[in-house]
């Protein structure tokens, strides 16, 4: 039993990889013609439990994950709008623990995303609106003998669209959803090592932030996420195994000058249909604008 349980935990995590796009709170806001922005994340999550169809796998499933990105920004003007263009390198570690140890571990860099948003408001509006494409290479650690991989070894297509409202003086709502399409993995592991065909439905995300200045360089948010469709085909068989993930997050931001900022989040999943349960996820991002 135990060796057929993490068989499928493999195959839950080779056949549905996490691929929501998740948008800070305040992502959205319009940044002036000429802005220029570094950040880097990183990010710790563990996972305590895995799913199959809604129902969790009788076994102690762990995966815990290590993952850094650095992303750089330039802002220009497009038709007497804001526009950026975006490179988003990710790196880290992923390691199988308990009875998915099996899983293994992958280390190295992630695929390369090119990004590029236009924004429909002006850096002085009460509201924000904007959109953004995020193209991902397949350019990352990818070996389809490992269950676990950085790299996806396929391209994808991400379009995000978000808008920043403010619901009084100090309280401010972030709204985003995106879909992401998906290339044509041929390189994937046949489930006996051997060389097939990986195809996936779009996926879509909705989120929702809001965010309370408690001072004019700190503010405390909340957020929550639903992830949906993505289900899967291995050699042309559906796997059964549409996405439904739902999570939640809380922290804050703080400009501890004017153009560096620091944010904190902590969060953990709510509801899993397929692949495993996030149980614990701190995000750390350093910005800094010049």
């Amino acid at each position: 039993m135990i060796r057929t349980t993490v068989a499928a935990a493999a195959a839950a995590a080779l056949l549905a990889p996490a691929c929501a796009m998740d948008v800070d709170a305040g992502d959205y806001t319009t940044l002036p013609v000429g802005t220029n922005l570094f950040a880097a994340y990183y990010q710790n999550a563990s996972r305590d439990a895995l799913y199959s169809r809604g129902e969790r796998v009788p076994i102690n499933a762990r995966l815990d994950s290590q993952v850094g990105i650095l992303r750089g920004v330039h802002v220009f003007d497009l038709g007497g709008h804001s526009a950026d263009v975006q490179v988003l390198l990710p790196f880290g570690r992923l390691k199988g623990k308990d009875d998915t140890a099996s899983l293994g571990s992958d280390s190295g860099s992630g695929d390369l995303l090119l990004a590029a948003a236009l924004w429909f408001s002006q850096p002085g509006d009460r509201v924000h609106s904007g959109v953004t494409s995020f193209l991902s290479l397949p350019t990352g650690s990818y070996d389809r003998t490992r269950p676990l991989n950085l790299g996806e070894n396929r391209w994808k297509l991400t379009l995000n669209g978000g808008v920043v409202a403010p619901l009084g003086d100090s309280l401010l709502l972030d709204l985003i959803g995106d879909v992401t399409v998906f290339g044509r993995n041929d390189d994937a592991n046949d489930g006996a090592g051997g060389k097939t065909a990986l195809t996936q439905k779009p996926q879509l995300q909705l989120q929702a932030w809001l965010r309370h200045a408690v001072a004019p360089a700190l503010d405390l948010r909340a957020g929550f996420s639903d992830s949906f469709g993505g289900a899967t085909k291995l050699g042309g068989v559906d796997q059964e195994n549409r996405q439904a993930t739902t999570k939640f997050a809380v922290g804050g931001g703080w400009f501890f000058t004017p153009t560096t900022q620091l944010l904190a989040t902590w969060g953990r999943d709510l509801h899993v249909r397929d692949g495993f349960r996030e149980n614990n996820r701190v995000n750390l991002r350093l910005l800094q604008l010049f």
